[in-house]
């Protein structure tokens, strides 16, 4: 194997999570290598990166087992950390590009809500202190993070926000299981998606979420979690089972713009690593996995095995026209108290992060090649059960 294939190896990236984890091995359990090694697969056969796609490729999986090394160390030093209890978490849930990113930081400003933010989830060992909450030296070094983002693909910010004291998603932390959409987001690597799709244990990562919820809130923790990705919907049964009482904020849109906003968002990341991107290869293969996960979800929430956890409906047009009035029925659904506190600060936010505040994400169907009549036919079912209208093109 030549030298420029060997450094995306898991051998290769083993041995250099280890030397920067102070020559920690413990990966734990066998999912995690597995994961490893066909993501490892799939990026040496399908990926088609370029030199920098390769440092890039390597340098999220070295972070991801940095992590995992580290997570498992520091619960072996303080086994109290497994005391925490996760109670009633609010989950946003749904397929991507339907306001839920916008949302879950809104939900944040509550004083009383946590939700994991971006510097501790990228740097999350040692657990974060109470004392350097606002001030850890890892905020500044994720900053640091941005600006290469931000001079290879610019249009990025205008489509997702970036800092380090913004909220993170649950799809980043799941990374750190090896078994994440995230992958196959950011690199071309569907035979790794498939088995993603299709037979990774998602009791196992759900076991290793909470332990990163816990690892997280050991010192800092408020009253409850608020949490995000649309890649629960891949695993929504392990999720409820873990966390029965969890409240479930499921957000929906008109599959077409849904579809076509995704793919071109994940044609933009894949080009910082690779010169050979498909948008509309790319929009094919995704609206064809997120229906299965979406219908996968569904039937989860019809299979009513979990009669503690609660669902609220969130529409894309309405939360676009009244963001704080969404967020103030959400917290009536689930009988949340909404302090004075709570909602200035959410009113604030929303003020100072208007829809275009780093530019306007532009897209067509016409471009990734999707037929709005043949996508809705498709998710059909899905869009009469919950009131869904075409949006203009």
């Amino acid at each position: 194997m030549s030298e420029s294939r060997s450094e995306l190896s898991p051998e290769a990236v083993l041995e250099e999570a280890s030397l920067r984890a102070r020559n920690l091995t413990d990966t734990g359990d066998e999912q995690f290598l597995e994961g490893l090694n066909r993501l490892s697969e799939s990026l040496e056969e399908e990926a088609r990166l370029n030199p920098i796609g390769r440092m890039i490729a390597r340098e999220r999986a070295v972070l991801s087992t940095v992590n995992r090394l580290n997570y498992i160390e520091d619960r072996k030093a303080h086994p109290e950390i497994a005391q925490e209890n996760i109670i009633a978490p609010v989950v946003v849930v749904g397929m991507p590009r339907t306001g839920s990113t916008i949302l879950h930081d809104i939900l944040a400003q509550d004083p009383d809500s946590r939700a994991p933010l971006t510097w501790e989830t990228m740097f999350p060992s040692p657990p974060p202190e109470p004392e350097t909450f606002e001030n850890d030296p890892r905020i500044e070094a994720c900053d640091a993070t941005f600006p290469g983002v931000d001079l290879q693909i610019p249009a990025f910010k205008a489509m997702h926000p970036m800092g380090a004291r913004l909220s993170q998603e649950c799809v980043t932390t799941m990374a750190d299981t090896m078994v994440s959409p995230l992958f196959h987001n950011q690199f071309r690597v569907p035979s790794y998606q498939d088995w993603v799709d299709h037979e990774a244990d998602y009791e196992k990562v759900y076991e290793f979420h909470e332990w990163q919820l816990q690892h997280l809130g050991w010192k800092v923790m408020r009253d409850r979690w608020v949490l995000k990705t649309g890649a629960h919907m891949w695993g929504l049964e392990h999720l409820l089972a873990r966390y029965p009482d969890a409240r479930i904020v499921f957000t929906h849109r008109d599959p077409v713009k849904s579809m076509t906003s995704y793919a071109s968002l994940t044609s933009l990341v894949r080009s910082m690593g690779s010169d050979e991107v498909d948008p509309i290869e790319i929009a094919d293969d995704w609206t064809a996995r997120i229906k299965t996960m979406l219908e996968r979800s569904i039937q989860v929430r019809d299979g009513k095995n979990h009669p503690q956890a609660q669902f609220f409906e969130m529409h894309f047009q309405d939360f676009v026209a009244d963001q704080f009035g969404v967020v103030e029925k959400i917290y009536d659904a689930f009988g949340l108290p909404l302090t004075g506190q709570a909602a200035d600060r959410m009113k604030v936010f929303i003020a100072d992060n208007p829809k275009g505040k780093h530019g306007i994400h532009r897209y067509s169907p016409e471009e990734y090649g999707v037929d709005p009549v043949r996508v809705r036919e498709s998710f059909g079912p899905y869009m009469e059960r919950f009131g869904l209208e075409p949006e203009s093109l």
